[in-house]
């Protein structure tokens, strides 16, 4: 049974899933957008040939300690929290990589090795996992992404220093990327 809930960071919502205490996908909500019209819904279906009936919504403010997904669930509340709040750079968060290739898997876990603050191209990525010449492909595996925020995807730019997509929409990434910046700024010091 996938567990679903919706939480805020500043004016934004985000979709969160997690199963058997791991967590399955981290997605942005457009405004008005109900929870099971997300594409996160679409492709977990398919993915897994769930039905409707294997997805429970549960509000943030009912989700329970005593279930451990949902304890999870609570708990990247919290971080997403600490982080919207310059008090957390990193997530420690149980994943399920299960979504990805393994080639999708090594583009995201080389996201989560960019500093908080700090961007890189497409290019450097690519560079980074030892495949210079992929840069498209990881660009692609950047895109796919199901953990918004937890693993950083919106660290990474065009290589003229141009914003590049973001799945959740440019104006987020925008966001994430000054929330971070400016609060790095104060670390620094």
């Amino acid at each position: 049974m996938m567990i679903v809930t919706t939480t805020d960071i500043a004016q934004f919502r985000l979709l969160l899933i997690a199963d058997n205490d791991r967590l399955v996908t981290v997605d942005w909500l457009a405004e008005q957008q109900a929870w099971y019209d997300s594409k996160s819904i679409v492709m977990l279906k398919k993915q897994y040939q769930l039905s409707d009936d294997e997805f429970r919504f549960i509000d943030k403010n009912s989700l329970s300690k005593e279930n451990k997904t949902e304890l999870l669930l609570l708990e990247v509340i919290e971080q997403l929290g600490q982080y919207a709040n310059g008090e957390r750079k990193e997530f420690d968060i149980k994943l399920d990589w299960r979504l990805g290739t393994t080639f999708q898997q090594k583009v995201w876990r080389a996201l989560q090795q960019i500093e908080y603050g700090q961007t890189i191209s497409y290019a450097q990525l690519a560079k980074n996992i030892g495949q210079p010449t992929a840069y498209r492909a990881v660009a692609n595996a950047n895109g796919k992404n199901p953990f918004s925020i937890i693993i950083p995807c919106h660290r990474v730019i065009a290589t003229g220093g141009g914003l590049g997509g973001y799945t959740g929409g440019i104006d987020k990434k925008q966001y994430l990327l000054q929330l971070e910046q400016s609060k790095a700024q104060i670390y620094s010091k």
